[in-house]
């Protein structure tokens, strides 16, 4: 399964213009502009897994680097301060990664 499976390809390639400038990339812009604000449950389960690398079951900080990528391979990487912005929003926990809760309760707050 891909992104586009689940999100229009011309929502995804509007929110990735929107963050194209270094330091420009708003989680919360991003899951709006690209409709995963509005999927259900079950379809951000399936783009956390489609987003987790490793499939290690959290999305660690190195590919939190690699998200724009994971959406078109010429995308940007996000800058260090992008990075860990992101998952200090996302990290409930504390434990240094996103798990698929946290990844939910981001997207859909």
């Amino acid at each position: 399964m891909s992104f586009t499976d689940i999100l229009n390809p011309s929502d995804i390639a509007a929110a990735l213009r929107d963050c194209q400038a270094p330091d420009s990339f708003s989680p919360k812009k991003f899951f709006q502009i690209s409709g995963m604000s509005k999927k259900s449950s079950s379809q951000l389960k399936e783009i956390f897994r489609i987003l987790d690398n490793d499939q290690s079951g959290f999305i660690e900080e190195d590919e939190l680097k690699y998200f724009l990528q994971r959406f078109e391979c010429g995308a940007r990487v996000l800058t260090t301060s992008e990075t860990k912005t992101f998952l200090a929003a996302a990290d409930h926990d504390g434990d240094g990664k996103i798990g698929a809760e946290e990844f939910q309760e981001m997207v859909q707050a």
